[in-house]
């Protein structure tokens, strides 16, 4: 660690200028001290007013002229909602580098009132190095999560089990409002009301100064608040209409729920409330046809039935912001939840038999009553501070704690059929895994440099996720649940990392180039015991490790830009994964992981053009990504009606491809949005002594199409497609749903209304539905059909108070984690 501290100050002291006239400087608002992107700065003659040059401030707020000759000049600083601010006349002599430090702008109240914008609003913007969306583009996910909306996104798609993939690969960072989630991340997205979120960013290749955890990079959401003075609140109500569909289920689904968004900024202080409380039920059934082959005998076991979900989701929010003056800002946030939700698989097993030769050996039906309850609870607290130098050093400090606990029991019944009296199995198994994980991080920004900005950082993160495992198996005969010793276990899975890192990046006229380079040393420790007392075992695995990237940026011509990106990452390993124990699933089903499964490390290179024309925009982006240590879920048989799945290194995974995306502006009512994926993916390695070398090409889009009926009436339709996927032992079937949503609004805009019709089939397509299929030849062979419902109808209430204000800033994320 020493010689890396001394590389970082042998490498930042080795710049020198270059002797360039310079001019720079950061506009903020006067009031909030918030930096404001995309505002105007104009150096002007004060001999004869003439505009010598000019630039836009980047998203810290900061601008930069460059090769500015001697002579008597004034700045203009201008943004929309804000007073044009003059400077005094100042003289430039050669090879000066003037620092006007932070130039704060005033709101103009009246413009902010009386203003009418003409043309379209944008509400996407694809970058360098990030896209960004705002929620609102999307009508359809209103009144629903942070899921509905990621599924709407370029390059993003979305499974029969609600898992969120981006260009095909499900490890990725989510961060809220810049800090990062360390416990599962779907958890976060499922009870994040969509009503709340303001933008969404993606940065697919990040940089050193992010962290190195996630396959497919990272998501930022940004949630309401407001930048001016004033109180801003938005409630919003959610009510489901009865299904259209009947799926045979044994309970009716109920859809409703509410949420608020509160923002008060006065001066120094900025404080933003928010909760929700959201009740989802879905319907749906299962198929599945599965046999297995042991010797000369084959053992076939088809089934049907029930497959719902039952659903509550329940959060609440809080951030307070001080600015002091300037030069100092502090913010703590707390972000709290709970996820319960319940499966329900009551599957008939009509014609459970075994033959040898084609002759029948036995037949038997029975029915599985299963019922599996996941609950997540989870605590994020969040403490930075920053402080500005006089010379625009920059010193930054945050602090993250966060507790997750995930678990739940499985209750799976074996009766007779059609005398459900008879117990054949009754079974009970559940496990309790609570993470605690702490982060601290300590950056540097040094004032700017000829060559670029630099900034060092340094990360601590201590994270320990424990799982107490018990499986009981009813005795019939005495009736008493007893443990089953070879299914039960207790685990503690530890790692501690530590980070160091360097950023160098310039942004010239038309140039634009990053480099990074991070050093990680990471310790874990995996204690396995067994609930018999005779095994206690230590895994142990650690590394030393540098993740390198790299960003390079070139201003073609106006509105046209060309990028290049560099990045390696890391995915690392839970307790679930982890834990050799088998975990009974359902009544065919065993799960159960690897002590010692190894990260996986990823490799992306990808090159792309941004195009911005009027009001539209168009992004496409080559990419190829090789992950090492690729982790799939494999099966082989437990025995003759059981399947083990279980979680295994396969080998590397490989896909090169290319991602689209654009929003589109054909008339002044019609706004189009769509993006499209497509890459082909390789799975080539070994699992349980058998070769492994699949591979496919694979394809999603997502379209959105919104329409102005009037100036209060909207519809929009949206459609998502998943292609069929292969994995290591089979493949994931095609998997689509269409949209539609009427919106209208009252009072200005502050009271809508708006009517989902989600999953549309009416009887004439396959929408959310989804087939998944394994086998391996002589062992053998399964497919299950998943029937999800279909025709939801959904209306959502909406009513916001001075929305006029909800001027929200967008925060830059600044760092990026996600475990397990």
């Amino acid at each position: 660690m020493r010689l890396l501290l001394g590389f970082f100050l042998l490498f930042s002291l080795s710049f020198l200028a270059n002797g360039q006239s310079e001019i720079r400087g950061k506009v903020v608002d006067r009031l909030s001290q918030v930096p404001l992107e995309f505002a105007s700065v104009a150096v002007y003659k004060t001999q004869d007013s003439l505009l010598v040059e000019g630039s836009i401030t980047d998203p810290k707020g900061e601008f930069l002229i460059e090769n500015v000759s001697p002579g008597t000049y004034f700045l203009k600083v201008s943004f929309i909602g804000y007073r044009t601010y003059s400077s005094p006349a100042f003289s430039l002599v050669k090879n000066e580098k003037r620092d006007f430090g932070a130039l704060a702008l005033n709101p103009d109240q009246l413009e902010l009132e009386g203003v009418e914008v003409q043309g379209q609003k944008i509400t996407s913007d694809f970058k360098l190095d990030k896209q960004s969306y705002s929620a609102e583009n999307f009508e359809v996910a209103q009144g629903g999560s942070a899921t509905d909306v990621l599924k709407n996104l370029p390059g993003m798609s979305v499974n029969g089990e609600g898992q969120i993939s981006i260009r095909g690969t499900s490890g990725f960072v989510v961060m809220l409002n810049g800090k990062p989630v360390q416990g599962d991340p779907m958890l976060i997205l499922g009870q994040l009301p969509a009503n709340g979120i303001e933008k969404v960013e993606w940065i697919s290749s990040p940089s050193a100064r992010y962290d190195s955890e996630g396959k497919a990079g990272m998501i930022n959401i940004t949630t309401k608040k407001g930048i001016t003075d004033g109180l801003y609140l938005q409630v919003n109500s959610r009510l489901g209409f009865p299904s259209v569909e009947n799926y045979d289920n044994a309970s009716t689904p109920r859809r409703y729920g509410a949420d608020f968004n509160l923002n008060y900024l006065k001066g120094k202080w900025d404080f933003s409330l928010g909760a929700s409380y959201q009740r989802n039920d879905l319907s749906g059934r299962r198929v599945g046809d599965v046999y297995t082959i042991s010797g000369d005998t084959t053992t076939y076991f088809p089934s049907e039935g029930e497959r719902s979900t039952d659903e509550i989701n329940y959060s609440g929010r809080f951030t307070l912001g001080f600015n002091p003056d300037p030069s100092n800002s502090f913010s703590l946030g707390f972000y709290a939840g709970v996820r319960d939700k319940v499966r329900t698989a009551d599957i008939l097993y009509y014609d459970n038999h075994a033959e040898v030769n084609g002759q029948r050996l036995y037949t038997l039906q029975y029915f599985n009553a299963n019922e599996q309850n996941r609950r997540g609870d989870f605590v994020l607290g969040s403490l930075d501070y920053a402080h500005v130098f006089a010379n625009s050093a920059k010193l930054s400090t945050s602090f993250l704690y966060e507790y997750t606990m995930l678990g739940g029991p499985t209750i799976n019944r074996n009766l007779g059929y059609p005398d459900m009296t008879q117990v054949y199995q009754d079974e009970y198994n559940t496990n309790d895994n609570p993470l605690n994980g702490w982060r601290v991080n300590l950056d540097y920004t040094f004032k700017p440099l000829s060559v670029g900005q630099l900034i060092l950082g340094y990360q601590y993160r201590n994270l320990d996720h424990r799982g107490d495992f018990y499986y009981e198996r009813k005795n019939n005969e005495t009736g008493q649940f007893e443990l089953v010793p070879e299914f039960s276990s207790k685990v503690d899975l530890k790692h501690l990392i530590h980070s160091a890192y360097f950023q160098l990046d310039k942004k010239l006229k038309k140039l634009s180039y990053g480099a990074g380079l991070r050093l990680e040393t990471m310790d874990r420790d995996f204690n396995l015991q067994d609930r018999a007392g005779t095994l206690d075992t230590l895994y142990i695995y650690d590394y030393i490790r540098p993740f390198a990237s790299a960003n390079l940026g070139y201003q073609l011509k106006e509105g046209v830009q060309l990028k290049a990106n560099f990045s390696q990452r890391v995915e690392r390993t839970t307790t679930f994964k982890m834990n050799p124990f088998p975990e009974r699933e359902h009544s065919e089903t065993l799960e159960q992981g690897d002590p010692e499964l190894l990260p996986e490390f990823i490799n992306l290179v990808e090159v792309g053009v941004v195009k911005n024309w009027k009001d539209n925009s168009f992004y496409a982006t080559g990419y190829h990504s090789r992950v090492k240590n690729l982790v799939n879920r494999v099966n082989t048989v437990y025995n003759d009606t059981i399947l083990n799945r279980i979680y295994s290194n396969v080998g590397t995974g490989k896909s090169t491809g290319v991602d689209l995306g654009t929003e589109l502006y054909p008339a002044n009512w019609w706004k189009f949005f769509a993006g499209f994926n497509t890459y082909y993916y390789s799975i080539q390695g070994s699992f349980d002594d058998r070769p492994v070398n699949t591979f496919s090409w694979v394809y999603s889009f997502n379209l959105t199409s919104s329409f102005e009926v009037s100036p209060t009436v909207s519809i929009q339709a949206s459609f998502n497609y998943l292609s069929k996927r292969v994995t290591a032992q089979g493949e994931d079937g095609r998997f689509y749903n269409p949209n539609l949503s009427v919106k209208k609004s009252w009072l200005d805009n502050r009271l809508t209304a708006s009517l989902l019709w989600q999953n549309i089939d009416m009887g004439l397509l396959k929408s959310n539905e989804q087939r998944i299929t394994t086998y391996r030849d002589g062992e053998f062979y399964t497919t299950t059909n998943y029937i999800y419902e279909v025709d939801v109808i959904v209306l959502n209430l909406s009513y916001s108070l001075n929305s006029s204000k909800n001027r929200s800033r967008f925060v830059k994320s600044e760092f990026g984690e996600k475990e397990f």
